[in-house]
């Protein structure tokens, strides 16, 4: 796990690894310099011209040192110190000021009054490094205006650490018109929570970390809830399949999906449940989604309800390792009064997706009948009518962060970093899957993935993390043989035995086989 810290948790990691490694504040930053400009280097050619926008505090210095460095590397650069405000520059930023004065082959001006923009071409970098993590308020004045000039520009934009104007978690009072929108930022140590919410990472465009050799001491002792899901911390949890095992080693499942004219949901849900490992599966279905499934998985087991076109009636539970519901399931007045009658009589954690979901928001008193640590796995406007309207993507992960530890259960809160939220507080981003998932029956597919990893005994937890990544590594897989465009719901689960093969790969810990 990458854990992400608060802009004043990072201030203090600095402070600690300045006073224990020791190293200076001013060798910090030329550490740092050095890691950005190695990554810079990787990325853009020299062609054109960069251009190095600073400000007066330690992210300025950052730049400073970084314009020097890339003039060793032939760049050609011109660099804009803004030395505007009431503060005076940092110390750290002054000794770097000093430092590119003298040198002859870097374009220096520092601006204390008006600024004469220079002329932005396609082939120029924009190297911003005004801000720093250290903003605690929206820019105004002559630095939003020069912000506005970055961003109608044509050049390329890099940010050094967090895009100038943007604040490192909580963006709610902020004003997007005033924030430089990158579309490459280098990170020191550790990627911004920013980074990873609707709303606030689109500013940061392509991001990357730098490794600046924080003291790993002040890194393990810093607590966080926030942590980003790695595919080696992932694959650590995968377990090995028995020898002499049999189906009712990797449990029965039972999936309550699908209605009249969403038979669809179910079978999807349905084959990723049985690609992700459970024993045995049956799916309660209406009569008349029988054809289907006996045509299309005839290894699904079939319980039908007594109505023709929706859910109506609870089966026995008994046999059942794990029980998921909702896809395509509908929303009618008896499916309602069925599915309360099936959170009633559930005594283990179930998945509960899609309509299962809305009728929950339908009738906030059904919260207390989930059966604890249950999953829930909403998209953004399932989980706003659960919980109601959010502000932007940090207001709605606080809400569900909220929603899981009162309830005790966990919400996956579906986006392009899936938030898997704890009831104990802890949130894990993912980091796998792509824009061509953003289709019809995606969703039916991950509660299916989930359903089959709780059929195995996998805890509520571990089986929402693993689902979650191999449903986005499977995504990632079938994007990349079909392109973004082309993929549909189906092709991730065709995708998902290659993704279990990379993450046994990944599991350098993985215990012989037993």
């Amino acid at each position: 796990m990458i854990p992400l810290f608060t802009s004043q948790q990072a201030k203090e990691i600095d402070r600690y690894t300045i006073e224990h490694e020791p190293i200076s504040p001013f060798a910090l930053v030329e550490r740092a310099a050095e890691a950005f400009v190695t990554v810079f280097c990787g990325r853009f050619p020299r062609q054109g011209c960069v251009f190095v926008f600073a400000g007066q505090g330690n992210n300025g210095a950052d730049a400073l040192a970084i314009a020097r460095l890339l003039a060793d590397e032939a760049y050609k650069v011109e660099v804009y110190l803004f030395n505007t405000g009431s503060g005076e520059l940092s110390p750290e930023c002054r000794a770097n000021r000093d430092r590119l004065k003298g040198n002859k082959d870097i374009g220096f001006q520092e601006i204390t009054g008006s600024f004469a923009a220079p002329e932005l071409g396609k082939q120029d970098v924009v190297i911003d490094g005004l801000f720093g993590t250290g903003l605690n308020r929206p820019l105004t004045g002559g630095f939003a205006a020069v912000v506005g000039y970055i961003n109608r520009s044509e050049a390329t934009i890099v940010a050094v650490d967090i895009p100038s104007g943007l604040f490192g978690e909580d963006n709610r009072g902020n004003h997007p018109e005033a924030v430089v929108r990158a579309d490459v930022t280098v990170s020191f140590g550790f990627p911004k929570l920013a980074f990873l919410l609707p709303g606030s990472a689109e500013y940061a465009g392509q991001w990357e970390t730098a490794d600046i050799g924080l003291h790993p001491a002040a890194v393990a002792a810093t607590d966080t809830p926030y942590a980003l899901l790695t595919k080696e911390a992932v694959a650590s949890l995968l377990r090995p399949r028995n020898r002499f095992s049999h189906k009712g080693t990797y449990g029965h499942a039972l999936l309550i999906a699908g209605s009249r004219d969403k038979t669809g949901a179910s079978l999807l849900a349905a084959r990723a449940c049985l690609r992700s490992g459970a024993g045995m599966l049956t799916v309660h279905v209406p009569q008349g989604g029988g054809l289907a499934f006996n045509t299309a998985l005839p290894e699904a087991m079939l319980d039908f309800d007594p109505h023709g076109e929706y859910f109506t009636a609870v089966p026995d539970l008994t046999p059942y390792a794990a029980i998921a519901a909702g896809p395509g399931m509908g929303q009618s007045a008896e499916t309602k009064d069925a599915f309360v009658r099936l959170l009633d009589g559930c005594e283990k954690p179930m998945i509960i997706d899609a309509d299962g979901i809305n009728l929950i928001a339908s009738d906030p008193d059904l919260i207390p009948f989930i059966p604890p640590r249950s999953i829930l796995t909403p998209h953004p406007k399932e989980f706003d009518r659960l919980a109601g309207e959010s502000i932007d993507g940090y207001d709605r992960l606080q809400k569900a962060r909220e929603f899981a530890a009162e309830h005790t259960l966990y919400i996956v809160l579906k986006g392009h970093h899936t938030a898997i939220n704890t009831p104990e507080g802890k949130t894990y981003f993912n980091n796998s899957g792509n824009p061509g998932m953003a289709t019809a029956g995606s969703g039916d597919v991950l509660t299916g993935i989930m359903l089959g990893l709780l059929a195995q005994g996998y805890e509520p937890e571990a089986a929402a993390l693993l689902a979650v990544y191999l449903h986005g590594l499977a995504g990632d897989l079938a994007a990349a043989a079909r392109s973004e465009e082309s993929l549909i719901a189906g092709d991730i689960t065709e995708m998902l035995g290659k993704a279990f093969q990379q993450l046994h790969a990944a599991n350098i810990h993985a215990p012989n086989r037993v």
